[in-house]
């Protein structure tokens, strides 16, 4: 690990300032993937701003009726709260399928969106990676690419965002809020926060440099029943194959969204109309034009039969 120096900050403003002006600067809050980076120097900031003094760890209703989270609420307390459990069921079970209980005792909201890939080859600082140094090739393309992503990539990267949490925002509308060093805020819909790779794979979010984010906004909840369906190579503490965050109402319609195909969780509102004709309709849709490799090929089908399971349970506990 590389020398850097390190603050804590006072405010949201004036760690966004100082992150702003500072180059090689980074926000840090449990650190539970930034410290892994920096260990192996695929991360070298130069300087930590420390924002978990910020006083962003509270879990409020909103006038509308849904929920404001903190950006430094944890992964645990949010799970765990009767709120969420009760109205936004997708995002519990998302969060529990993800990383470890002492891990989720660490990790920030705010930081589970930012986490970035778990590429082999952007881990690998011996291999070509343009996430990496943008330029420089992509190993995984024509490299190993099991884990890779099928749809949303490009000619530069085809890595997948890794998380769980965010799929669940994904299929919410989730909103997320931020401020900069000028003190201006914005709020940009989880939708639009996830970058596709595009020629600047190095590029995760849209966020500009020096923004911090502060919440992500739940809208009121929208009733049905919660599903998250993680597809894995062991039980428990491993990134998905392919997930499937869904809301089923009991007419058969819903939302769905997929993790673990794409640089960011996928989401096809288009798709989300043909569920009541079935899995491999959806999947169909959301996957139209995907581009898998010869090592990947078979996450459509499984995206597909994960599905068919989601809407199985939800049939069963319908009739229930």
């Amino acid at each position: 690990m590389r020398a850097f120096t390190y603050e804590r900050a006072k405010d949201p403003v004036e760690a966004a300032r100082i992150v702003a002006s500072r180059p090689g600067a980074k926000f840090i809050a449990g650190g539970t993937n930034l410290l892994d980076l920096m260990k192996i120097e695929v991360e070298t900031p130069t300087h930590l701003v420390d924002v978990q003094d910020l006083k962003l760890d509270r879990i409020e209703k909103t006038r509308d009726g849904g929920l404001r989270i903190g950006a430094l609420v944890t992964n645990t307390d949010l799970a765990a709260d009767d709120r969420v459990r009760r109205d936004y069921g997708v995002l519990t079970r998302a969060i529990v399928a993800g990383a470890s209980g002492q891990l989720r005792n660490k990790a920030s909201t705010a930081g589970n969106l930012l986490q970035r890939t778990r590429c082999p080859y952007f881990y690998d600082t011996n291999m070509a990676c343009n996430k990496r140094k943008p330029g420089s090739g992509c190993a995984a393309i024509g490299g190993y690419s099991r884990q890779l992503g099928v749809i949303g990539v490009s000619n530069d990267c085809i890595a997948t965002f890794p998380g769980d949490m965010a799929v669940a925002m994904r299929v919410l509308d989730a909103v997320v809020e931020t401020v900069d060093a000028s003190g201006q805020r914005r709020s940009i819909a989880i939708a639009d926060f996830h970058r596709l790779w595009g020629d600047r794979p190095d590029q995760d979010t849209v966020l500009r440099p020096g923004e911090l984010i502060t919440a992500v906004t739940l809208p009121r909840p929208i009733g049905g029943r919660h599903f998250y369906e993680k597809v894995r190579d062991r039980a428990s503490y491993a990134y998905a194959l392919v997930s499937v965050a869904a809301v089923i109402q009991r007419d058969g319609t819903g939302r769905v969204a997929f993790g673990g195909v794409a640089p960011r969780p996928w989401r096809v509102e288009a798709a989300d109309a043909l569920l009541p004709q079935g899995a491999a309709a959806v999947t169909a849709r959301a996957f139209q034009g995907a581009t898998p490799t010869k090592d990947n090929a078979f996450k459509l089908p499984l995206a597909t039969r994960a599905l068919a399971s989601v809407l199985a349970q939800a049939a069963d506990q319908n009739r229930a």
